[in-house]
């Protein structure tokens, strides 16, 4: 609604994880380098972790495409499935051909496995290898869990052909901790990284770059000291929150004709906004 009052080519505070509009905190650049080694070690597991909307699904979107080309991914958004069914999800995504006479991927276990293996293999062969993304994977059940685990242990005498990123709540954190049958994933995890809110300053900082990114003009609508600390207030540092405050004090501001986004401006859209509908946290079995 307010895009071509302010010179935008797109809404600059959508909620998707769209890597275009990733900004380089301190931590995200943190996160990103901790996956970045991972990855080039060929370490195995590796996990970030962080309340929601805190930006862990557009950091490791992001390393993907700064990888792309040079591996193959597997992204698995809902983790809610059975052992079995993530095994499917992996093969799909991995682009792994159904058997030509059925047009179906395996129900058998032991089948799927062997075609996601063969497949590690043949990557591996042509000096590529495979990363697994899961997000959200404290949703994960036990048997999809130890799966995953299992799939991990393929590898060469020299690296492992399956590089697996689990991205998740504190939950994940705390099921890892407490849940005795998980302590071999556990020990499997070699890097870690809990990613934290913003500070007040960054998020000056995140909501001048995503104005920059969206902008057709070469002026951008100027958010005032006192409404980026409002914001901050408000938001408690979570980017996801910081987008939902943000458009609607542009909306606020598109209403009053207003090129300057002031506190009362930023009070005005959060008192009018839509009800919060930030992802309630998974629970399972654990």
């Amino acid at each position: 609604m307010y895009e071509a009052f302010y010179g935008f080519r797109e809404k600059p505070f959508h909620v998707t994880a769209d890597p275009a509009f990733l900004y380089l905190s301190r931590q995200h650049q943190e996160a990103m380098d901790h996956l970045s080694y991972g990855l080039q070690q060929r370490l195995g597991f590796l996990m970030i972790t962080g309340e929601v909307g805190t930006g862990k699904t557009t950091v490791a979107r992001a390393l993907v495409d700064k990888l792309a080309g040079i591996i193959h991914t597997a992204l698995i958004l809902n983790p809610a499935l059975s052992g079995t069914q993530l095994l499917q999800a992996i093969a799909k995504d991995f682009g792994i051909l159904p058997d030509p006479k059925t047009r179906r991927l395996p129900t058998n276990r032991g089948e799927l496995i062997g075609l996601i293996e063969n497949f590690l293999l043949k990557q591996a062969a042509a000096g590529s290898y495979c990363v697994l993304i899961i997000d959200e994977a404290q949703a994960l059940s036990l048997q999809a869990l130890e799966q995953v685990r299992l799939l991990s242990t393929v590898e060469t005498t020299k690296a492992k052909l399956l590089q697996i990123i689990l991205v998740g709540q504190p939950e994940l954190i705390e099921r890892l901790e407490r849940n005795y049958r998980l302590r071999a994933l556990k020990d499997r995890i070699a890097v870690k990284y809990h990613m934290q809110p913003l500070t007040e300053e960054e998020t000056g900082a995140y909501i001048n770059h995503r104005l920059r990114v969206a902008s057709a003009e070469r002026q951008i609508p100027r958010f005032t000291e006192g409404a980026i600390s409002k914001i901050a207030s408000l938001s408690n540092g979570i980017p996801r929150r910081i987008n939902r405050i943000c458009d609607n004090a542009l909306l606020a501001g598109f209403v009053h004709e207003a090129f300057t986004i002031d506190e009362k401006l930023v009070e005005e859209g959060h008192m009018n906004r839509v009800h919060d509908t930030d992802t309630v946290p998974y629970f399972t079995n654990t």
